[in-house]
């Protein structure tokens, strides 16, 4: 396909995304203020039992797993989804064998190096989707839980990894800077790393 051809097909991505956001009315409702926080692993001080207060930090890390910046790129199928209503991602694409999309539309076809706010497209260096090993969604917290220890389904990592890769990690960072549109993930990425670490050192309990 040649480079004219390429810049065709991201101009009119670039436009249907527009579209679909303009006849979703794209005004975000304001988010309930208690689940757009997360808590410090001290304030679970008071839970006397380790392995429950260990499920109680990922429980509260759930909150960003669980939000849609995390869940539209860890499909449990082959298409990503988008926006805050998580739909069906338009113009429709599909994971490809590198989850970098397939020839005929590369992930980076749109999604440039950072977000391109006139036409709402996320961006980042590193765009693409989670592994389909790693998907999350239709799981529930427990079953990410132990998924996400599962070094089989979680990208070979250790359970230290976890820490660097949720806590500072700049493509999981896009998450807490998500442009406009796009309610970020809760809290911040320090303080997701925070629990990810408190999760870690106390045992990697599961709710």
């Amino acid at each position: 396909m040649t480079r004219s051809n390429w810049l065709l097909l991201a101009v009119v991505a670039l436009l249907a995304n527009a579209i679909v956001f303009a006849a979703a009315g794209r005004a975000v409702s304001a988010p309930d203020a208690g689940a757009q926080t997360l808590a410090s692993p001290e304030s679970f001080a008071a839970i006397t039992d380790p392995v429950q207060r260990s499920a109680a930090y990922f429980t509260e890390l759930g909150k960003v797993l669980e939000s849609p910046r995390c869940l539209n790129c860890h499909p449990a199928g082959n298409r990503p989804t988008q926006g805050d209503a998580m739909r069906p991602h338009q113009p429709p694409v599909f994971r490809g064998p590198d989850g970098m999309g397939l020839v005929s539309m590369r992930c980076n076809t749109c999604h440039q190096g950072a977000n391109f706010d006139p036409g709402r497209v996320p961006g980042h260096p590193a765009w693409h989707l989670a592994p389909i090993e790693m998907g999350w969604q239709g799981r529930t917290l427990s079953q990410i839980c132990q998924q996400i220890k599962d070094p089989a389904r979680n990208g070979g990592r250790t359970p230290e990894d976890l820490i660097d890769h949720i806590g500072a990690d700049t493509l999981v960072g896009w998450a807490w800077a998500p442009g406009p549109g796009r309610t970020p993930a809760p809290g911040t990425q320090r303080e997701a790393g925070a629990l990810v670490k408190a999760w870690v050192e106390s045992g990697t309990a599961c709710p």
